[in-house]
């Protein structure tokens, strides 16, 4: 499914799984930027919005990479930017149960590969910053993206990818210990 900023409802039919292309205004933010925007307000229209959980390289108004960072760090950073209507968070490893409840009806979790900073940098175009003085990996940099590969990780519905996939490594592991206990 193809995607565009600002989103709207479309995102509450995706499902754990599905594969998306997101077009538009994308905005990144790390844990330092979201205590920022926390105590002084969001500096864009968060309505429809999407974050980027990503600290990226630039090199003067290029974008070298752009690669994921670990979503769980913002995990109980996440809740104002939902009630202030932002519809998705990009990143990677997924978020905890308190943030998919938090997404259930409103928003969802896409997820890009780690390690693959370069591939995103290709789909996207530099726009603007918002507060430079946290330093490039902290600072919310807008990008506009054209067609970013995303997988939906956590759905509207309470759908999530991660959780499936553990409990699944869980259970394969539990009958490998039973087997390797009958064998041997």
């Amino acid at each position: 499914m193809n995607l565009r900023t600002p989103l709207g409802t479309e995102v509450l039919s995706l499902h754990a799984g599905d594969r998306v292309f997101l077009s538009g205004i994308i905005y990144t933010a790390r844990d330092e930027a979201h205590l920022r925007m926390m105590e002084e307000g969001i500096p864009f229209d968060p309505k429809g919005a999407a974050i980027y959980h990503c600290g990226p390289v630039i090199q003067g108004k290029q974008i070298i990479a752009a690669g994921p960072t670990t979503s769980a760090r913002m995990n109980r950073l996440t809740g104002f930017l939902l009630d202030s209507g932002v519809r998705c968070l990009i990143g990677k490893g997924g978020m905890d149960a308190g943030v998919r409840d938090a997404l259930r009806g409103r928003a969802v979790y896409l997820a890009f590969t780690g390690g693959c900073a370069a591939l995103a940098a290709s789909h996207m175009k530099l726009q603007g910053v918002h507060y430079p003085d946290l330093g490039m990996a902290e600072a919310v940099w807008v990008i506009e993206v054209t067609d970013l590969p995303l997988v939906v990780g956590i759905d509207a519905q309470g759908g999530d990818l991660f959780s499936r996939i553990g409990d699944r490594a869980c259970m394969r592991f539990e009958e490998w210990k039973k087997s390797s206990r009958l064998q041997g």
